[in-house]
């Protein structure tokens, strides 16, 4: 999702620090549930609970998942639960989730900026301000409407018609007119991109437009609604299923793109903290006790996927996020823990492991996909903690971050940055690998459907390897009779990773979104966001 604030909006907010604050404490006092121990000694920053022995109380705790959670209409209590099911339950529950009962998506209506007759920046700036009063004044109790927005619809149709371009001159390159022009979106919002993006195909690419498949998963069932009714009528190419990317289940054989924008902020990280003494990672485990207050304890890790995750940031060469001076050596971290105070853990780390788990869906059911993908490489006002989230509401009209993830379900948006280099590095790592579930690679789909691309007399026919007696380790395998826009097989280039200014400045018209000034949101805004294509 898009988080709210452009440039002169946070500068706006900037002022009245004192005033967000306490509303920050007024919220937290009305909405989340305060711990009930709060450690005395001040000296040692581990506000989490960590004893190799829980209360007696907690180990009765039911252990939960998100998905455990579904049917539950009201939020749970006396359970507990990984960090990730904890965000994913408040972010997703279909009863009481954010986005299932306060989100609302900043909307224009049809209704599209002429940048060209603005004068500069601050009367664009004013022109949105005039959008968001139409959305009315929050009620003065509890919290307002949770109003955002993306750039999808500040910079309507011009962002969307931007990613329409780079995908069809990839697919020109690669595969028109062999293949189907196919199109996965995840986390369509209220299909505004998808339309813009399937305008622009139609209107300029009519050849290709006969041959597009426009495909949106989603999660929630209200916004899979108005994306039908957006785009049914108007083009009846697109396909809105009702689910979420983490339980797909069909295989698509043929080449296509997968696209997801500012949708990975909202998936669901783990905390995890290193034991000082001896380097092992602790997982972060939720308890919620039976009068609704929160805590976090911290246990072994025993997760798979967080397990998976630790290996796989090891493989890469990277080391845990502790001082350079107690990874040294065993003495010194022995040395370390007799000092008065020292902390028995490290810092708060938060790692994408729902993200991982999306790299592993695209491997095994998207084999042939090429990922476009945007969110935030940055962000201001998060929680503390490494790769924390923000953890935010509206509050009488104005957005008011928070200063703990353990906050009451449904009522606080929670989104966090992404590190683009090490996400490349997973995703390229991930599809050099074979899919766990051997069944798929011995699928019926494999011989239902045969590229007409391999078809052709060239050198992929006698193998990717035939003339070459050494392969770079770091590439992905070639796919057969599948050629990137470079003339070479997909794999033999990793992807790459841009700046939103850079991406704009590729595909889009820029001419379009400049103001009189000669300044351009599309370009100056969104400064914190990058892309990997």
């Amino acid at each position: 999702m898009s988080f709210l604030g452009v440039a002169a909006y946070r500068r706006c907010i900037s002022h009245h620090n004192t005033i967000r604050r306490a509303f920050s404490t007024t919220l937290q006092l009305q909405l989340a549930s305060s711990k009930k121990n709060e450690p005395k000694d001040k000296w040692n920053y581990n506000k989490g609970s960590f004893s190799e022995k829980p209360e007696e109380e907690v180990k009765e705790y039911e252990l939960v998942t998100a998905n455990d959670l579904e049917k539950q209409t009201t939020p749970p209590r006396g359970v507990k639960m990984l960090a990730r099911d904890f965000v994913e339950d408040s972010l997703y529950n279909p009863y009481y989730g954010y986005f299932a009962r306060q989100a609302t998506i900043f909307d224009t209506h049809d209704m599209y900026f002429n940048f060209p007759s603005l004068r500069d920046s601050a009367e664009f700036q004013e022109e949105v301000a005039k959008k968001y009063t139409a959305y009315g004044v929050d009620k003065p109790d509890g919290p307002g409407r949770q109003l955002w927005h993306t750039p999808t619809e500040l910079f309507k149709p011009w962002y969307g018609r931007a990613i329409a371009h780079c995908l069809v001159s990839e697919y020109l390159l690669k595969y028109f007119p062999y293949e189907d022009f196919i199109i996965y979106e995840i986390g369509a919002g209220n299909g505004s991109l998808a339309r813009d993006i399937l305008d622009c195909i139609q209107e300029d690419y009519p050849d290709v437009y006969d041959r597009t498949r426009y495909n949106i998963i989603e999660i929630s069932g209200n916004l899979a609604q108005l994306q039908r009714q957006k785009l049914s009528q108007r083009h009846p190419c697109a396909k809105v299923t009702n689910k979420s990317i983490f339980r797909w289940n069909t295989r698509e054989p043929a080449p296509c793109f997968f696209v997801a924008m500012e949708v990975v902020d909202n998936f669901a990280h783990d905390v995890v903290r290193y034991n000082l003494r001896t380097l092992q990672p602790y997982q972060g485990v939720v308890t919620i006790d039976h009068e609704g207050e929160f805590d976090m304890l911290y246990s072994p890790v025993t997760d798979p996927l967080i397990t998976s995750f630790l290996d796989l940031r090891n493989k890469f060469g990277r080391q845990p996020p502790i001082s350079r001076f107690l990874l040294s050596s065993d003495t010194v971290r022995k040395i370390f823990s007799t000092f008065p105070f020292a902390p028995n853990l490290s810092v708060e780390e938060y790692i994408p492991t729902r993200l991982l788990s999306l790299l592993r869906t695209l491997r095994d059911y998207f084999p042939r996909h090429r990922l476009l993908l945007s969110d935030f490489s940055s962000l201001p006002d998060t929680i503390s903690g490494i790769n924390a989230p923000v953890v935010q509401t509206r509050f009488r009209n104005t957005t008011v971050p928070c200063s703990t993830l353990l906050v009451r379900q449904g009522y606080f948006d929670i989104f966090f940055p992404t590190n683009f280099e090490q996400l490349r590095d997973m995703y390229e790592h991930m599809l050099s690998q074979p899919s766990l579930d051997q069944s798929l690679d011995s699928s019926s789909s494999d011989t239902s459907w045969t590229s007409p691309l391999s078809s052709s007399s060239t050198s992929f026919a006698l193998g990717q390897d035939f003339f070459f007696s050494y392969r770079s380790s770091n590439r992905r395998a070639p796919l057969d009779g599948v050629t990137s826009s470079t003339g070479l097989p997909v794999g033999e280039r990793k992807s790459s990773v841009f700046t939103h200014a850079e991406f704009m400045n590729t595909y889009a018209d820029t001419g379009r979104t400049r103001l009189r000034s000669g300044e351009n949101p599309l370009l100056d805004y969104y400064k914190n966001v990058k892309f990997l294509f």
